[in-house]
């Protein structure tokens, strides 16, 4: 996804700031990571607040093997919501409501 069509999908939460992140990208609202672009999959910030919501809508959290103990990591990111990308006003929602998670997070 190119950062013009990121921007697009977010600019019902406000413009975004777009960097380099886990080897995709970091997008950021007012200083405060909302969501990363990775392997061509955009994700949302979470917390254990939201999580339950983003899993209550069907969304997947990323996750990954790690390479000490062979244990899976939860990171706090979850796909989209079926059918945000194609609703500003529902994209907008989660985007804040991922706003806010990352703003609880205090990072």
């Amino acid at each position: 996804m190119d950062n013009d069509a990121i921007s697009d999908l977010f600019s019902g939460l406000g413009p975004v700031s777009i960097r380099r992140l886990f080897g995709g990208k970091g997008i950021y609202f007012e200083g405060v990571i909302v969501a990363v672009e990775l392997r061509g999959e955009l994700m949302l910030k979470g917390d254990a607040e939201l999580g339950r919501e983003f899993d209550a809508a069907g969304c997947t959290q990323w996750t990954y093997v790690g390479s000490r103990h062979g244990k899976q990591v939860a990171m706090p990111y979850w796909t989209l919501p079926d059918g945000a990308a194609d609703d500003a006003d529902e994209m907008a929602s989660w985007a804040r409501k991922s706003y806010q998670a990352g703003l609880r997070s205090g990072k």
